[in-house]
Parts: C-alpha cells; structure tokens; sequence
C-alpha cells in the first residue's frame, strides 16, 4: 500500500496516478491527553489505519495526484537519522573536493568510524512545499537518498530481524549547506529534510538493497546509482543505531546519497526518483526571510564547482 498525506492533513491511498481520501480511517487512532507520545501516531498505528482504508476505499472517489500538494508522510517524528558517506564513490568524491569537505577530517573518515548523525525534526517537509534556500552566500547541495521510516519500538535490533521494524519507504532528500560547521547544524535548517512523495509499505519493496535511485535538476541527471552501493544497508543502519538508542515508530532513516551531489540555487527544479517507490517534484526557493542576491548565487555556483 501506498499512503500520502496532502493538502491540509489529508491521508490518501495512493493508486496509480490517483489518490483516495481515507482520512476518515484516522478515526480508529487512540486519543491521547498531554504529555503526547514521543512517537508518530499514524505510524504506531498504520496496521489498524490500513485495515480501516481498504474498507473505505471502494467508497471513495479517487482523484488526480496531479496538482495535490503532497506533505511529508508522517508528520511528528520524533528523530531523523541520517548516514554520512554511505555509498564508496560519494566517500571518494568527498575527500578529492575541498568544496565538499572543507578540510573538516570528520568528513574525511568512514560511516563505521563517524557513526551516523541527527538531523532536526523542525526540518523535515513534503515536495509540494519546497526547499527554502539559507546562506546564498554559500553553497547549497542536494543529496538523493532512499528513505525509510520505523514502524515499531526497538533497541538492540539484530541485522537478521531489523527489516522487520520497517513501516514502509520513501524518497528523502538531504540538503546540505557546505561549511565547516558539524553536519547536524548544515544539514537541518527548516525544510532542508524533504520525505515524500509516500510512504511505500515493504510488501512492495522486497529488496531495499537492490533499487535503482536517480535526481535530475531543471532536466539534467546529477546522480544516479543503485542502493546495492551502500556501505552499510537498511537492516545494519537498524541495527548500528539501536545499538546507540531506541527507535520509535515514525522515526526516519536517510540512508545516505551517491556520488554526484551539486549545487541547487532559488529557481531550480528537482525530480527525485526511487525504483519501486516512484518520483517526486520539488521547487528550489529563497527562504522567506533570505532574500535572493542573483549575483552572489551566481557567484557561488560557478566558482565551487560541482563534483561529476
């Protein structure tokens, strides 16, 4: 199954190129007073929440995706973890091109030394809303990545189990501000996490570690590799991080991009794309309060560089 959220908090099944809205199956959702749990709802529940949308479904009318403003799929997750360097081509790009590593020698060490990192939930949005450009000045890369969300509480997860805690799929974008700061701080201002277009539950992805990935920006291919590249896969990343903390349903996973990362500048127009999962479009802008300065980011993207 497939499930989207859009417009103002709508839930949808995704079929095809249309959507039904089975918001209404929400209904079967536990209620809860404050303190909140430190989870995502929807996702502790999804199994309850599926059950309730197939009966819908046959009730409701499906709709064009086409022109829905499509949200993050889960809404409150409480950490977004991310794996540096977890693809060889993109660790070797990485060390031949100062403008990615800025001489930081964490930057230049491998996934199992530097462990994995967190980026802030306050960053996380969906593709219809778009990337909101910070430090022109400086520059601003994407990073395609297959994205995966938790689906129940663990700790100590072995390899052999860890696919087993997977509540579905997505596509997951990981823009980064290059700089010497740490990566959590360059890599989590507001909608610098783009998660999306759905959320693809694992009876359709049967391989993680086997799926054609690709990102195109204004119509050119920047990277494009299969996540049989990764350095770590989806059941070690599991297992790597609960060996540090407890996952907890609607925590999400980026598993880490491939070689060909580049520049992003306020106009482009990204398509992100995962086999088995689909594409998803999203909008380059300036952050609100940024104002763009055409020369500076002009500037910036024929002077950096953009590794092949």
């Amino acid at each position: 199954m497939r499930f989207c959220r859009f417009g103002n908090g709508r839930l949808g099944l995704v079929e095809g190129s249309t959507v039904r809205d089975v918001t209404a199956a929400l209904d079967v959702l536990p209620r809860y007073q404050y303190p909140l749990p430190a989870h995502d709802v929807l996702i502790a529940n999804l199994g309850q929440v599926a059950a309730r949308a197939r009966e819908l479904a046959p009730e409701v009318a499906p709709v064009p995706l086409d022109g829905l403003k499509l949200l993050s799929p889960v809404a409150n997750p409480g950490k977004i973890v991310a794996a540096p360097v977890n693809y060889k081509k993109h660790a070797q790009e990485v060390r031949e091109n100062p403008a990615l590593h800025n001489n930081n020698p964490a930057l230049l060490q491998s996934i199992n030394t530097i462990g994995l990192f967190l980026k802030a939930t306050s960053s996380l949005t969906g593709p219809g809303d778009g990337i909101q450009l910070r430090k022109l000045d400086r520059r601003n890369d994407h990073e395609v990545e297959l994205a995966f969300v938790i689906g129940k509480k663990g700790n100590h997860i072995p390899r052999s189990e860890a696919l087993q805690y997977v509540a579905g799929y997505a596509i997951g974008l990981d823009i980064t501000i290059r700089g010497a700061e740490d990566r959590s701080f360059r890599k989590s201002p507001d909608s610098y996490s783009v998660l999306g277009p759905w959320l693809v539950t694992p009876d359709e992805i049967s391989d993680p570690g086997n799926l054609d990935l690709s990102i195109t920006v204004n119509g050119q291919v920047r990277q494009q590799s299969n996540t049989d590249n990764m350095i770590l896969s989806v059941a070690e990343l599991i297992e790597f991080a609960s060996s540090f903390y407890t996952l907890h349903p609607g925590d999400i996973f980026m598993t880490g991009t491939p070689e060909g990362v580049g520049q992003i500048v306020p106009g482009d127009v990204i398509v992100a794309t995962v086999e088995k999962i689909g594409s998803m479009q999203v909008e380059v802008q300036a952050a609100a309060d940024m104002p763009l300065d055409t020369n500076a980011a002009e500037s910036t993207a024929s002077t950096a560089g953009r590794p092949a």
